[in-house]
């Protein structure tokens, strides 16, 4: 299902939790063996109390991160805790702490997450567990919508840790929480500093992406196409978020805006079009709706080299499942084809998939939220391994999405970035965005890992609207 440039790691993504945080986890921790163990072991080695104050420190670490790894947060809570008040002196105590934050942030409970963090940032500054919280401590604010609180401690970041892991985060997400602040002069201050710290470097690619968003949040149509200008003819290095194809779009974008017609043609028939091209796709949708290019013999080509090349390589969208598809989707009118896409994202089809971050089957579902769909999909007494059941999956991930679609009307950009994103995440995009169209909003995306979701979902749903109707059977 998830800032980096982006806000987190400002924000863990609803399902994945490599939110840029000390990472924790392994390939023991995330296994169902791993996560049945120590809910034996905990059984077992409760004190007469219930608690676990016998065991080592570090073993409730290892048990609550099994916990925290597999969304299992008030069991995860529970061995953090135990650590913090049975061994307030111990060397596990800032990680203890850092995972407490945790158990409460990924789930959304930011309140409760600040105290954990705050805690760290004051009394655990010398240490990474410290830093990271207060990284973190920022991001939650972030995400309360106190981005000019976000702000100041971003920018106590940088200031207390110049060379710290996440100073150049830092920077850029200063830029964004000053935009949501709506103090965009001070935004395009702190993309000047930006810019002149990290010259010549994927941090100076993004800040400068960062003002091409802002340009086209204010419809500042001509000094959008002045940035895109400048953006295009820097190299893409690794870190970017942004890429030539992108930016080539919102350049389109803007001349369209600005009244410039026939320079957007042209410069939306420089973006390639290809059955799995995002932008390419909707480049070619905006030629088909414009009167001034309709008649061009370029955009009749287009269409029909994506739909011979969507023929051609049908065999790798398939449909299975179709009749449990169908059953779950036609009360919530979702469209069929977008769970298809989603599915062959996130699982490739494969039932007994499971995730890093515990996400498991083939909607790659995580236990705490499949439980808050699953009485809506007529599931009961729903555990995890359960997810591993098509049937399960299909059902309870359909009622998930059809909250999203009632949400997100009319977006299957939103709806799945929603999906992987949150939907909280998602809202404040498209607020940042202040444009009604989906590459807009698609390059807002704060978390690359969403971002590069939601172009591949899209591509998959692309094709599956060219190959099967809405009732999965494959087109004439």
């Amino acid at each position: 299902m998830a800032l980096l440039f982006c806000l987190i790691t400002c924000a863990a993504p609803v399902r994945f939790f490599q939110t840029g945080f000390i990472q924790t986890t392994s390939s023991q921790s995330i296994s169902d063996d791993a996560l049945a163990s120590v809910r034996r072991m905990d059984s077992a080695d409760r004190n007469a109390r219930g608690g676990f104050s016998l065991l080592p420190a570090s073993e409730n670490l290892r048990r609550g991160n099994i916990y925290l790894t597999n969304r299992a947060f008030a069991e995860a809570r529970e061995h953090f805790q135990t650590i913090v008040q049975s061994n307030p002196n111990d060397v596990n105590v800032p990680a203890a702490l850092f995972g407490l934050g945790r158990a409460y942030f990924v789930p959304r409970l930011y309140a409760e997450s600040l105290p954990f963090f705050e805690r760290l940032a004051r009394n655990y500054s010398f240490t990474k567990e410290g830093r990271e919280g207060l990284y973190a401590l920022a991001t939650a604010l972030l995400r309360m919508s106190r981005a000019g609180e976000a702000v100041e401690r971003y920018i106590e970041y940088t200031q207390k840790f110049p060379q710290g892991e996440r100073a150049e985060s830092s920077y850029l997400n200063v830029i964004d929480g000053l935009r949501e602040a709506g103090r965009n002069s001070e935004a395009v201050d702190w993309i000047a500093r930006t810019r002149q710290k990290y010259p010549g470097t994927a941090t100076d690619i993004n800040a400068l992406f960062a003002r091409l968003r802002l340009d086209i949040s204010q419809n500042d149509w001509q000094h959008a196409i002045q940035t895109a200008n400048e953006l295009s003819g820097k190299t893409f290095q690794t870190g970017a978020v942004t890429s030539a194809d992108e930016v080539a779009y919102l350049k389109a974008y803007a001349l369209e805006r600005a009244g410039r017609t026939n320079e957007a043609i042209n410069a939306y028939l420089v973006i390639p079009d290809s059955i799995d091209s995002y932008y390419g796709a909707l480049a070619t949708k905006h030629l088909s709706a414009m009167s001034a290019a309709r008649q061009r013999p370029e955009v009749a080509a287009r269409i029909n080299r994506v739909n011979s090349q969507a023929t051609t390589s049908s065999q790798l969208y398939p449909a299975p499942y179709r009749e449990i598809i169908l059953r779950a989707t036609r009360a919530g009118r979702v469209d069929p084809r977008l769970v298809l896409a989603i599915m062959r994202r996130e699982s490739n089809f494969r039932s007994l998939a499971k995730s890093p971050a515990g996400a498991r089957g083939l909607l790659q579902l995580t236990i705490d939220q499949a439980l808050k769909y699953a009485a809506q999909a007529g599931v009961q007494n729903l555990r995890e391994d359960d997810l591993y059941s098509p049937d399960t999956s299909i059902r309870v991930g359909s009622a998930y999405l059809s909250d999203l679609t009632k949400l997100f009307a009319d977006s299957p950009e939103a709806v799945a970035a929603s999906y992987n994103g949150g939907e909280d995440n998602v809202a404040r995009w498209l607020k940042r965005a202040r444009q009604q169209d989906a590459g807009v909003f698609v390059a807002e995306i704060g978390f690359p890992e969403t971002k590069t979701y939601v172009l591949k979902v899209l591509s998959n749903y692309r094709a599956y609207k060219l190959l099967y109707t809405s009732d999965l059977r494959r087109s004439a």
